[in-house]
């Protein structure tokens, strides 16, 4: 199917590519939690849990969906400018999920810094692959 013969604008684009990777990271930060509470035996689920999880990663992704779709239509090179500013973005949130202290004992504060500093680097990793799915012509036939 053609571009043209979807009726879609760039603004579904972006944010259905989006939806489509956060749901995707939403998987990958539900195992990732997984596998790290089963391997350190972390209990502290206040903060980061599987609602959370599911509910704030697909809710980040709209709104990134949103942000990407406003660097298409306002910029000339909008892949280049939205990977440099969320890049810096990332990497000063894996720089202060590094130095989270959530408990005072040292053996739980390093693993819940480990769970938040995963789930930072897997929505990061998403993040990047929104601008390289949006020019995909083939995620764009398979999966919009």
């Amino acid at each position: 199917m053609k571009k043209e013969d979807t009726f879609q604008m760039p603004f579904s684009d972006a944010v259905l590519t989006s939806v489509f990777v956060g749901f995707c990271a939403s998987i990958a930060c539900l195992l990732y939690n997984l596998v790290i509470r089963e391997r350190t035996g972390l209990e502290l689920s206040g903060f980061i849990n599987v609602s959370t999880l599911i509910f704030s990663v697909n809710l980040i992704f709209v709104i990134i969906g949103l942000i990407y779709s406003l660097f298409v239509k306002n910029s000339k090179r909008p892949e280049m400018v939205f990977i440099l500013i969320f890049l810096a973005l990332i990497v000063f949130l894996v720089i202060k999920s590094a130095s989270v202290v959530r408990s005072p004992d040292p053996a739980i504060a390093s693993q819940f810094r480990t769970l938040l500093l995963g789930i930072v680097i897997i929505i990061g990793i998403g993040i990047m692959l929104i601008p390289f799915l949006f020019h995909n012509k083939k995620f764009r036939d398979a999966v919009l």
